[in-house]
């Protein structure tokens, strides 16, 4: 581990030695060197340093410093639209607030409806109400000490489940688009292609939306952005199939080099966050648009805790192993991105699914990682458990146990610390 320096005090004595003679029988000298104090690479001072934006607001630094720094003993946990979205459309509290009696200390939101065609900016609008409720999302929980994390599922190229009269229908998924644009809707987003514009337009839209989450004091509230994710698999149409590495590369660096240096947004943390096929560093690096652009190594995995029991537990300790070391390597910081195990009415949950098998992903072979992330819970189904579920009590476990932080054991986040 390159830079991960052990806190020590190492004291060295070089004895000088002389040659004795009768005439000289006093002792030899001893010289000694002062205590050299070895730390970590990563200081409040040079934090900025291994972050992708050097002129990230205040917030946004403390944000990376501390996530980097949680990773030593916890990791938070947390689930997408806490706030928005609850098993069997309950309302009120967080599940996870409504099983544990505290708060997620991370929340997920989503910039779909911020970009989506159809969102006109006004009130009677169903897409703007949606963008406006994944803003009070992150500033409610920016006030109460949470970490937000943002995806975006752009809808793109047209859908071919809707008439082609009708323009209105956009795609995230490649299932739903037309054969024409599996091959040439991704190349065209890059500079110089067709819909580069196009695409500069949504990242306008991410910009603007950035400015305007601020808190009580009118700061601008950081968020973690992972674009692009799952990108391993071919569901999406930024899928593997559908771009080769370097034009992946390409799209990733323009997002970060637009948003950050054209359009002057300070106030993000990028996420690289491929879904769970790579089980190697230079695997898991093909796609890599290199350290200058990311600041978190994320992977999403959901289908090594399939019921796969401990054997899929170590397949995802040894993947966030993987990561965890280039994290530490490079001064980055290491997450798990989305996961989980959605159960439903025909869909039993796994007996110690969270305490044990999850557990033991995230904390065996001394792994650090800064969060961990559920998806959403809705009418139909629940990654995080209610309190009368089943397995309510094995949550409980997990959220309790010494590594996991919940927000009542969150350190502050969005201070660097003295």
């Amino acid at each position: 581990m390159k830079n991960l320096l052990l806190k020590s005090i190492v004291t060295s004595f070089i004895i000088v030695v002389s040659s004795c003679s009768k005439d000289d029988p006093k002792p030899d000298p001893v010289v000694v060197v002062p205590p050299v104090e070895v730390t970590d690479a990563l200081t409040t001072q040079n934090v900025k340093t291994y972050m992708v934006d050097k002129n990230a607001t205040a917030e946004t630094v403390a944000l990376f410093y501390n996530l980097k720094k949680l990773a030593k003993t916890k990791f938070a946990v947390g689930q997408q639209d806490a706030f928005l979205s609850f098993y069997k459309d309950a309302g009120g509290d967080s599940d996870i607030k409504k099983t544990t009696g505290n708060d997620p200390a991370i929340v997920g939101s989503d910039l779909s409806f911020v970009t989506d065609i159809r969102n006109d900016g006004t009130d009677s609008n169903w897409f703007y109400q949606e963008e406006v409720k994944n803003a009070t999302q992150i500033k409610n929980a920016y006030a109460k000490g949470i970490i937000n994390t943002v995806s975006w599922h752009l809808r793109g190229p047209k859908n071919k489940n809707y008439p082609a009269t009708d323009n209105e229908e956009y795609t995230f998924y490649a299932s739903s688009m037309f054969d024409a644009d599996k091959s040439t809707f991704f190349r065209s987003i890059l500079p110089g292609g067709t819909e580069h514009d196009w695409f500069k337009g949504k990242l306008d839209q991410v910009a603007d939306f950035s400015s305007k989450l601020k808190g009580s004091k009118g700061e601008l509230i950081p968020f973690i952005f992972r674009p692009f994710h799952e990108f391993d698999g071919s569901w999406f149409w930024w899928g593997a199939d559908f771009c080769s590495p370097e034009e992946y590369k390409t799209a990733y660096q323009f997002i970060v080099t637009y948003l950050r240096d054209t359009k002057g947004v300070h106030n993000i943390l990028y996420a690289f966050s491929p879904d769970n096929s790579y089980s190697t560093s230079t695997n898991y690096l093909s796609h890599y648009p290199g350290d200058t652009y990311v600041d978190v190594l994320g992977m999403d995995n959901y289908g090594d805790f399939n019921n796969l029991g401990q054997t899929g537990a170590d397949k995802a300790n040894a993947k966030l192993k993987m990561i965890s070391d280039l994290a530490i390597t490079k001064v980055k910081i290491a997450a798990m991105t989305e996961t989980g195990y959605r159960v439903t009415a025909t869909v039993s949950p796994v007996t110690n699914w969270f305490s044990t098998y999850l557990y033991s992903a995230l904390t065996a072979n001394n792994i650090q990682i800064s969060y961990i992330m559920f998806w959403n819970n809705n009418l139909d189904g629940y990654w995080v458990p209610t309190p009368t579920a089943s397995n309510a009590a094995d949550f409980k476990t997990f959220a309790t146990k010494s590594k996991s932080a919940l927000v009542n054991t969150l350190p502050s986040m969005y201070v660097l610390p003295n």
